[in-house]
Parts: C-alpha cells; sequence; structure tokens
C-alpha cells in the first residue's frame, strides 16, 4: 500500500532562490541599519568600509561577487559594464578617508547593480527587445576620451615643468 505524504512539498525555483540571495546581500550592504529620526538607510558596506586598510576591499570583493553572480542572467554586456562602474566609481571614491565612506552609504552601488538586473530580467520576461545600449556607450566613449585628454593635458605640463626647472 503507498504511503501519501501528509504534507506536500514545494518546488523551489533554483534562479529565484539565487535572485532572493542576491536581493538580501544587496539590502544587506547598502540599506540594512535604518539611521532613527532621519529615516535613511545604510548598508554594512558602509560600515564595513571604515576599517582601516581593509574594510574597502571586503566591500569591493562582496560588490564584484554580485556583479560576477549576475553573469548568470546572460546580462548584455553594457548592463554588465554599468554594474562594474558602480562598484568602481563606489570603491575608487571609497578609498578617499570619510570623504568616501560618506559617498559609499550614499551611491550604493549594489542596489544600482540589482535594480540592472531586476530591469533585465522584466524585459526579457516580458519579450520584449533589449534596449538600446547606444546612449550608454556614448557616454562611456565621451568619458574615456575625456580622462584621456585630462592625462594628455597633465603630461604635457609636467614637461613643460620639468623642462622650466631644467632649463634650455
Amino acid at each position: 500500500m503507498p504511503v501519501t505524504p501528509t504534507t506536500t512539498l514545494k518546488t523551489v525555483d533554483v534562479e529565484e532562490e539565487r535572485l532572493r540571495r542576491l536581493n538580501a546581500l544587496g539590502q544587506f550592504l547598502d540599506n540594512a541599519i535604518r539611521i532613527p529620526g532621519v529615516g535613511y538607510r545604510v548598508g554594512y558596506d558602509a560600515v564595513i568600509g571604515l576599517i582601516p586598510g581593509v574594510g574597502d576591499l571586503i566591500g569591493f570583493a562582496l560588490s564584484i561577487y554580485i556583479v560576477l553572480a549576475a553573469t548568470r542572467y546572460r546580462l548584455p554586456v553594457s548592463t554588465l559594464l554599468r554594474m562594474v562602474l558602480n562598484v568602481g566609481l563606489e570603491a575608487l571614491i571609497g578609498m578617499v578617508p570619510l570623504l568616501g565612506d560618506l559617498f559609499d552609504a550614499a551611491y550604493k552601488a549594489n542596489v544600482r547593480n540589482l535594480d540592472l538586473l531586476r530591469a533585465h530580467l522584466a524585459a526579457r520576461g516580458r519579450g520584449l527587445a533589449r534596449p538600446s545600449d547606444a546612449r550608454f556607450y556614448a557616454g562611456l566613449f565621451v568619458a574615456v576620451a575625456g580622462l584621456l585628454a585630462l592625462a594628455g593635458l597633465l603630461i604635457f605640463s609636467l614637461v613643460r615643468a620639468l623642462q622650466a626647472l631644467l632649463g634650455p
């Protein structure tokens, strides 16, 4: 005689569970702590960043984990680049003592990256075509061109200063 279970087993979609965990990590890193009286939320990423030397490195590693986990969802390259730029900007400015920690608490790169992931999954779920990445690539081109121009100007200025110091 077959035995019938008293409770039904829930089937858990692996992708949904993975996305739930990524969302939980993002909230932990960027929105876990509510500041009383202000209503603003900060995450443990900003708190960890206060540890001299290794705090920013730990926060960077956790943020990169979210980006690497998002690659499983076959995101467009431009979306992955946006995510890497979010993490890179937060890590770069985060290295500046105190100002970087304030920026880290306000910028919330992990929540931004998870918003990008959710937007992609929603568009894919509706069968919509991938949004145009032309504006992103144009902005990236302008930013890189600006950085190259700034680097060129800096090198030119250094050469001129060295020539003035060393004489003709």
